[in-house]
């Protein structure tokens, strides 16, 4: 049987007394796009950082193709994060670098590369995304919040990565613009074949993108299933987040 591109195993972190990640257990597959969903402050945001390896995690194991990234530093973890790229909740756009300088930045790092050759994959990655070379020379402040995002995600798949993390990629955006967004994401999972994981609050943005979603509840993996039974999991922590009610065994 083929490994797991990521596997988390009994993963583990606290900040003084606060217990944030409490023994997590998940198999993400090659080419899968999972979901995670629960509520702010669940330990979400921090369990994408210790699979980056931002984070160290307290105990645990963490497997990328099978091999342990807990413990990994200089350039066996910068090895490692080739691999992944990533789509911040707010875009971290540079404000002070045009479009085309930030679809390419990670291209650049510690390299001599023409303007030209950036400006080229600039906008094959914009056109992958649905926009074209007229707003390579705009700055981020003059684009729209949507377009803002796409640029973003150009930016993330620029590096042809194998893996690529979602946080809040909807948040902010009009319905229609969020649908926009998830679109882009479900044909670059299937275009590209990376291996996506996603983390929000939009249940409408859960069962388009993703092929399972999980749910994080006081630092452990609560329910995981196929996106078409996230409103019939069985679960009661799954059923009152999902439907948004105040009465459950969420308090």
């Amino acid at each position: 049987m083929a490994e797991s591109k990521i596997v988390l195993r009994d993963v583990g972190k606290a900040f003084g007394p606060n217990r944030v990640l409490d023994g997590v257990d998940l198999a993400i597959e090659a080419g899968e796009s999972l979901a995670i969903i629960g509520q702010s402050g669940s330990g979400k945001s921090v369990m994408l950082k210790c699979i980056l390896g931002l984070i160290r995690p307290d105990r645990g194991s963490i497997l990328i193709d099978g091999e342990e990234i807990v413990g990994l530093s200089g350039a066996a973890l910068d090895r490692r994060r080739a691999k992944v790229g990533m789509l911040f909740q707010g875009s971290a756009l540079f404000d002070s670098l045009p479009v085309w300088r930030n679809v390419t930045f990670g291209l650049t790092q510690g390299r001599a590369v023409s303007g030209a050759r950036m400006r080229a994959i600039a906008e094959e990655n914009l056109e992958r995304v649905g926009l074209d070379r007229q707003i390579l020379n705009l700055k981020p402040s003059e684009l729209s919040g949507g377009m803002q995002k796409r640029v973003a995600l150009a930016r993330a798949i620029a590096l042809r990565p194998e893996i690529i993390f979602f946080d809040e990629p909807t948040t902010g955006l009009d319905p229609i613009r969020a649908d926009v967004i998830n679109d882009l994401i479900v044909s670059l999972v299937d275009d590209l074949g990376v291996t996506a994981v996603t983390i929000t609050h939009d249940m409408a943005s859960a069962r388009k993108i993703a092929h399972r979603v999980a749910m994080l509840y006081q630092g452990r993996i609560v329910w995981k299933g196929p996106r078409d039974r996230l409103y019939d999991s069985g679960n009661p922590y799954v059923d009152q987040f999902v439907q948004g009610r105040a009465d459950g065994p969420i308090q």
